[in-house]
């Protein structure tokens, strides 16, 4: 299988590389967004490819934007990326491209929390709240949640991290109509979505979605959705038995990289999530492919 940890090409203007997608102008309307098979976690990007990663990433946004569209209008234009690039360059398109609109995109990232894990379990400990939203006393790690609650973030520049904020902070950012809109209409993604993936044995127990205005200034779901890059994708076997123990439960996402990231020692020392990042041995990437493969496998069953 061949991967692509950054894409090169030619005959289109480079917008910008994110930690995964690297973006190109397509006229002044139009932009394609190609998944590479980079992996980042803690908000570095490592050196390995993930084998696969970016054309699954590619497939699992696709059937969601399918799925969700009843919900929420998408930045997909229904064209096919081979079109916009040379013959010589549809090798690093084809499977994992978007040809999509360009969007003015809102700086926030909105996201829903099914389920109490990473951040917001850190967070809970110390104020029994996530973002200013409170939470009921006796929770634990990865507890479900009496009801999804949003809880935003501040997107931030490639290598910063995103910072969580409050709703309250959301709406002087966008003003409130629109603070509102995303809210709900974030919520009810979530909704459908986990209610979805449960049927095929997946709890997603959160997410982050991001939006943009169209020409006509209309709520527009856009980049990634539901990838298990922007989400905590678990099986739902072993979740009971690691919630019970306290421990994360075993994930279709990034986990089994964050995991064996913490483990390392460098030089008798954790890493400190700084670049560059230790190198990851071929078996994790590997195994940390497989269980992508594996989450898409069961979604489209």
């Amino acid at each position: 299988m061949t991967t692509l940890h950054t894409s090169s090409l030619e005959s289109l203007p480079l917008l910008a590389r994110g930690k995964v997608r690297d973006n190109y102008a397509v006229g002044k309307d139009r932009l394609l967004m190609v998944a590479s098979d980079r992996l980042s976690a803690f908000d570095v990007i490592l050196g390995e490819p993930i084998p696969g990663k970016g054309a699954l990433l590619t497939q699992m946004a696709l059937f969601w934007f399918d799925k969700l569209g009843h919900l929420c209008p998408n930045h997909l234009t229904g064209e096919a990326p081979e079109s916009v690039v040379t013959p010589a360059e549809v090798p690093q398109v084809t499977g994992r491209s978007m040809l999509v609109k360009r969007l003015k995109p809102i700086p926030v990232e909105a996201v829903v929390r099914g389920y109490l894990a990473g951040s917001g379990w850190k967070e809970y400990q110390d104020s029994q709240s996530v973002c200013g939203v409170p939470l009921p006393a006796g929770l634990k790690n990865a507890s479900k949640l009496p009801e999804p609650i949003f809880t935003p973030a501040a997107k931030a520049e490639v290598g910063e991290h995103d910072e969580n904020i409050s709703y309250e902070q959301v709406v002087k950012v966008v003003g409130p109509e629109l603070a509102a809109q995303i809210k709900k209409i974030s919520i009810e993604i979530y909704q459908t979505a986990a209610a979805f993936a449960l049927t095929k044995g997946i709890i997603i127990a959160d997410t982050k979605f991001e939006f943009g205005l169209d020409e006509h200034g209309t709520l527009t779901l856009m980049d990634e959705v539901l990838t298990p890059d922007s989400s905590r994708y678990w099986p739902i076997e072993g979740y009971e038995t690691a919630f019970a123990a306290g421990d994360n439960p075993p994930s279709y996402d990034k986990q089994f990289v964050r995991d064996w990231l913490e483990s390392v020692r460098i030089n008798g020392k954790p890493w400190d999530k700084t670049p560059p990042a230790p190198q990851l041995p071929p078996d994790v990437a590997n195994k940390t492919a497989a269980k992508y493969q594996e989450a898409l496998a069961r979604l489209t069953a």
